[in-house]
């Protein structure tokens, strides 16, 4: 369903990230390679191997790369400090941490690769402790980057949906509904807008109580997302109001989605605390002309013609 539904929040810890675990090692010297190889894996890192840099290049082209880079400085086709200068110039996300290996010891050199775009950097002959806390501060970094990731995304999901009930909360649904319209404007297709309402509400909050209340709108959203399809989006409009935007349908698609959706609310019970509260909606259903319609009119039109099902003895679409 296209409205999603929250996430929790939780703290990574450093290496609990698939991708964090996962290190590539572009190494042109073989013996070198198996040796950091075999270290790697004793410590439980998923090792990527890359012969040279133009490979190393290409494993970084996928859609989930390692985040943890051990970069030789000298290698055949793209160097560690190209490497690390592409890298940086895609400005990708998340970030990728990178660890140059070199054999230069001169402080002009080591300067230039962090200037290149390394995080930190070990010259050869390197003791594997040492191999071994560095690689563990660039994944306390990158963990430190997934709880920010998350909380990002949390504050995303917190600004945009309904609390209650997981769905589009009505700025985001309206928001989107905007978007949708002018996207119909332009391919000249038609969209269809349900705006929706629980019969009697009042009186099963009356009735049962506020949580069972509660416990009605959750199942209600719930069942109005499984009954349309993924691209389709549904959001709470308000109170007991909900609000169903169809992209690209006609007027058999608006009548059946409708219905289909009266159906589903109508035929189960919903189960709470209480005992089980049966309850039905009313639905009032308009179509753009042709993408022409405004969202003031159409929104005006579904619910003028809710108020007709409302009037008409409830649990019944019409559509305008």
């Amino acid at each position: 369903m296209s409205s999603g539904m929250p996430i929790t929040l939780h703290s990574t810890k450093p290496g609990s990230d698939i991708s964090c675990g996962q290190v590539l090692i572009a190494e042109d010297d073989a013996m070198f390679r198996r040796i950091l190889q075999s270290w790697l894996e004793r410590w439980g890192y998923k090792v990527i191997v890359a012969e040279d840099g133009a490979k190393a290049w290409s494993i970084l082209q996928q859609e989930h790369p390692p985040e943890l880079l051990i970069l030789d400085w000298v290698m055949p086709e793209i160097d560690g400090t190209e490497l690390c200068r592409r890298i940086r110039e895609r400005q990708r996300s998340p970030y990728q941490y990178i660890l140059l290996v070199t054999g230069k010891d001169d402080k002009q050199d080591v300067v230039g690769g962090l200037e290149a775009g390394a995080d930190d950097y070990l010259t050869k002959p390197f003791d594997q402790n040492e191999l071994r806390a560095r690689l563990q501060v660039g994944r306390r970094i990158l963990a430190l980057q997934q709880d920010l990731i998350n909380a990002r995304e949390e504050l995303r999901i917190q600004a945009t949906h309904d609390a209650l009930t997981g769905i589009w909360n009505r700025g985001a649904v309206l928001d989107l509904m905007h978007r949708e319209l002018d996207r119909a404007a332009r391919a000249e297709t038609l969209t269809a807008v349900l705006m929706l309402d629980l019969d009697h509400f009042k009186n099963i909050n009356d009735t049962h109580g506020h949580l069972t209340g509660d416990v009605v709108l959750r199942e209600v959203a719930k069942r109005i997302a499984q009954s349309v399809r993924p691209y389709d989006l549904v959001g709470r409009y308000g109170g007991e109001e909900f609000l169903v935007v169809l992209p690209s349908s006609g007027k058999t698609e608006i009548e059946q989605s409708a219905n289909r959706i009266r159906c589903a609310i109508a035929s189960t019970p919903i189960l709470s605390a209480s005992p089980e509260v049966r309850v039905t909606v009313s639905i009032g259903a308009t179509l753009s002309s042709a993408g022409c319609r405004s969202e003031k009119d159409l929104l005006l039109a579904a619910d003028k013609a809710l108020y007709q099902a409302k009037d008409g003895g409830r649990n019944r679409v019409i559509v305008l």
